[in-house]
Formats: structure tokens, sequence, C-alpha cells
């Protein structure tokens, strides 16, 4: 006779709060060979710098392998911290290497502002729709979310109001190739939003794993180099995973000095720090201008890949059905018509062995359920074609 499940402990009420990721849940799926998958945002591995980074790894651990395996400080192995804070001010930004911290990844860099900066109902302004991951990590702390409206051009500086503004405790902003959307704030608009921001008091955490990977149109200048032309608080959050790979699970936040000295004592509570060995491999392969190099490398591989799903798209596609046209990044948003739901229509297209990302979970407030996501960095030119064909079918079904 089965026995009733009796936990083998009992869950905090955090514990209990948690969800799987729905991008992760989808991945299980997507293992199949069969399945064409545009669902996970992995970066494409063919842009993965394999030899350089294993030579990295050599020199280090050959020239300095005992300081390599041995402890470091929380803040991060410093070379590598005056190597960010001088790319940053190369971009416009004025920070000193005491302003960077160096993180496992730009997801641990979110779990640490979410113990720093949130309480139980805080106010946390999102773009709408946002990246899930980050409303994933935040959610954990439980704060009150309120949704920015966002259109083609993305987020709308003027819908942030003196009310929505008051007492929150940050923006949460994705301003280059956005990830789910691919929009990229326009400089008109990203002046407009470090006015705002200066003018109410309302920190910025600018997240920026895309902005390396423009392809098309004109750089603009990050929101921390504006930010401090006008008196803004604007805490980056930068990655090595896009640029490099992301298994090296590196990256970095810049912010005031007094933010970086909350989130050290955060980070000493979670992990001391970063894999010392990772820090010293990453800056002997970057120190030397390899990025300037390898980076057109990887642009024009997600170039070509983008370009093949955009013309799939118009090709495939009904006229009822619009996307937006990213100038970098590794994602595209599609918009059904409004009694598609995309959910349902997942179902039906994993039937026939594809797969993308439902537009629901991305949304912090009302969802629209008739949008989704498409990653098109890892699929063959050949499978995106097919995939396209085969949504674009099932799509002209539901007409």
């Amino acid at each position: 006779m089965d026995q009733p499940f009796k936990p083998v402990c009992t869950f905090s009420q955090r514990a209990q709060q948690l969800t799987s990721s729905a991008i992760r849940e989808i991945l299980k799926v997507t293992e199949r060979p069969e399945v064409i998958s545009f669902a996970g945002g992995l970066p494409a591995p063919s842009g993965f710098p394999v030899e350089v980074v294993r030579a990295a790894f050599d020199k280090v651990l050959v020239e300095n392998g005992r300081s390599a395996l041995q402890y470091g400080p929380t803040e991060g192995y410093a070379p590598l911290r005056k190597w960010v804070a001088e790319d940053l001010n190369r971009n416009g930004a004025d920070v000193t290497p005491d302003q960077i911290l160096i993180v496992s990844g730009s997801q641990q860099a979110l779990d640490l502002l979410g113990k720093v900066l949130i309480d139980e109902g805080s106010k946390v302004l999102v773009e709408d729709p946002s990246y899930l991951g980050a409303l994933q990590s935040f959610s954990l702390y439980q704060p009150t979310y309120v949704p920015i409206a966002t259109d083609e051009g993305g987020l709308i500086p003027e819908a942030i109001t003196p009310e929505l503004a008051a007492d929150a405790r940050f923006l949460y902003a994705l301003p280059n190739f956005q990830n789910p959307t691919g929009r990229t704030l326009s400089l008109e608009r990203r002046m407009a939003l470090v006015q705002k921001a200066a003018e109410f008091g309302l920190p910025i955490v600018e997240d920026d794993p895309y902005g390396e990977l423009r392809y098309a149109g004109e750089p603009q200048p990050g929101l921390l180099a504006l930010g401090s032309a006008c008196g803004a608080n604007v805490i980056r959050l930068g990655t090595f995973s896009k640029v490099l790979a992301p298994g090296l699970r590196l990256g970095y936040i810049a912010a005031h000095r007094s933010i970086i000295d909350k989130l050290v004592q955060a980070k000493q509570a979670t992990d001391l720090h970063t894999p010392t060995l990772t820090q010293m491999a990453v800056y002997e392969a970057v120190k030397d201008g390899f990025l300037e190099a390898h980076l057109p490398i990887v642009r024009e591989i997600y170039r070509v890949q983008g370009r093949c799903m955009l013309d799939a798209l118009a090709h495939e596609f009904p006229d009822t059905v619009s996307w937006t046209k990213p100038e970098g990044g590794m994602f595209l948003w599609v918009t059904l018509p409004e009694h598609i739901d995309s959910t349902q229509l997942l179902a039906q297209a994993i039937e026939q062995n594809v797969a993308f990302v439902p537009g629901k979970p991305f949304y912090a407030g009302t969802p629209q359920t008739n949008t989704l996501r498409l990653s098109f960095v890892t699929v063959p030119e050949a499978s995106i074609k097919s995939g396209m064909a085969i949504l674009g079918k099932l799509i002209k079904q539901h007409a």
C-alpha cells in the first residue's frame, strides 16, 4: 500500500514560492534532437574562442598557478576590475576600479541586487515585457512590480510619473536589444530616461548583456555614461557570457562605491568570491585587445542568422502578424492576432517538433498572451526556414 507523501523537511515560505523558469521547462523538450528550438537564449557555439580561452587558462596555470587556485578578494581580481573600468570609460563612463564588483555571471548580479535593495512589498519598476530571468530573481524577495509601458521604440520614459517613481527601489531596464523584444532605446529616450531618474531620485539598473552584439545601426551611449552627466544613479550590469562564452560564468556590476560595498557584503555571504582562475584567465584573454578582433566575427554570425529569420518570417507568416526588427542581440518579438494564445500555439508547435517561448512569462503585470519570443542564433539557416514554415502554417490555421 502506497504511503502518503511526507516532506523530508519544512521549506521556508520563500522556497515555497519558487517556480521553475518557463524557458528551462521548455528546454527540457528541446533536448530531443528532432526539435527545432527557437526557445533558448543561448549564444552561438561557433562564436566561442575555444583555443584562445584554452591558451589563457594554460598560461595562467603555468605562470601563476598557485595564485590562480587560491582564494581571492570578494571584489574580484584587481587587473580585471581595472580593465572593466577602463573599458566602460572608453565608452563615456567615469568609474574607478573600486566601483567594479566581479560576479559569477550577471544572473548573480541580479540576485545580489535583490538581496540588498528589495524588501517584501518594495516597489520595483520594470519594462513591460521584461527579462524573465530578472523577474524570477527579484521575485524571490517579494517586491511589488510596477510595469512601465513600452512600444516599438522600447520603454516610454514619459510613462514614468512622479507617483510611479515615488519610493521605488529602482527601475530595471535593458536598453540594448532587449530580452525578450530585441528593441533598442533611441538616444532621445535614453536622455529622457536618465533625466527623469535624476529628477525623481530613481535608481536605474542598466542590464546590458547584448550591447556589444550590434550588427546594424549606430551604437548608442550607455545609461551609465549618460546618467553621470545629469546626476542619475545608474547601476550597470555586464557579462562576458555573450562576448566570450557563458560557461565561464563571469560578469560585473558597476555602481557607486557605497552600493558596491553593500553588494560585497552580500556576496561574501553567498560564495566568498568569483573563481580566481576564471577571472585571471579571462583577463589574460582580453587584456591585449582580443575582443576588438573577435567581436566582429560574432556579430556577423548573428547578423546572418537574424537576417535569415526575418526573411523567413516575411515569407511564411500572414500579414496579420507583426514582429520586431532588431539591430543586434539574439531575439525578436512576434505579435499575433489577439485571438491567438501563444501558449496554446506552443503545444501545437511542439507536436510538430518546433519550440519557442510564449510571451506570457515576460510580463510582470497583465500579459499579452498573443506574443512570443524567437531566438535565432543557435539554429542553422535551413532549420530556421523549415521552422518558420511550420509556425506560419499553424498560425494561418487560426485565422
